[in-house]
């Protein structure tokens, strides 16, 4: 294993990071839960918070050659239930649709469910860029609609493509596993 890159206080920022967004999901929860119609800037700037720590945490983690076991759970972990939690709020508020819900879930369930089948037998994912972009059009798209009024069209247009990036992500993700446990 490579030697870390900076001091032993500083490299659990990353995991803090990930801590921070789990502790943030509930209150994201309320806040969303009590907006107006769906519609909420502070459920939105709790999100947006959610989106950068992503990103933040796995890139120092990998540029400071510390990443965790405990990351790798739990960052994933964070992104769904804080992605899941605003489908089903949104779609409560009427603001998503019941396909949209349905696929999240699915989508996520599926990745879930295969973690456990294709980690026991040694298979360690790695996310891809495709991955990562799906998870920012998701964010990007689900956070502008809490945002914008209800007959806002086009963070619909950036939640569809975010959509359809992660279901192709999970489609790779899932190929890739099968194909390497195959061997």
């Amino acid at each position: 294993m490579a030697t870390r890159a900076v001091p032993a206080p500083l490299a659990q920022l990353p995991n803090a990071l990930t801590v921070g967004r789990l502790i943030l999901v509930p209150v994201f929860v309320v806040a969303l839960a009590l907006a107006d119609d769906g519609r909420s800037w502070v459920a939105g700037s709790l999100f947006l918070v959610a989106g950068i720590t992503d990103q933040l945490d796995g890139w120092l983690a990998r540029r400071w050659r510390v990443e965790s076991e405990f990351g790798k759970f739990a960052d994933p972990l964070a992104d769904r239930l804080m992605i899941d939690a605003a489908i089903v709020l949104l779609w409560i508020h009427s603001r998503l649709p019941w396909e949209a819900l349905l696929l999240i879930l699915a989508r996520d369930g599926l990745l879930i469910g295969g973690y456990k089948v294709v980690a026991s037998r040694g298979y360690e994912f790695s996310v891809s860029v495709l991955g990562k972009a799906a998870t920012w059009m998701l964010y990007l798209g689900v956070g502008c609609i809490m945002v914008t009024h209800r007959s806002t069209i086009w963070p619909l247009v950036l939640f569809w493509v975010g959509l359809a990036l992660a279901a192709l992500a999970a489609v790779i993700y899932v190929i890739s596993a099968w194909r390497q446990l195959r061997r």
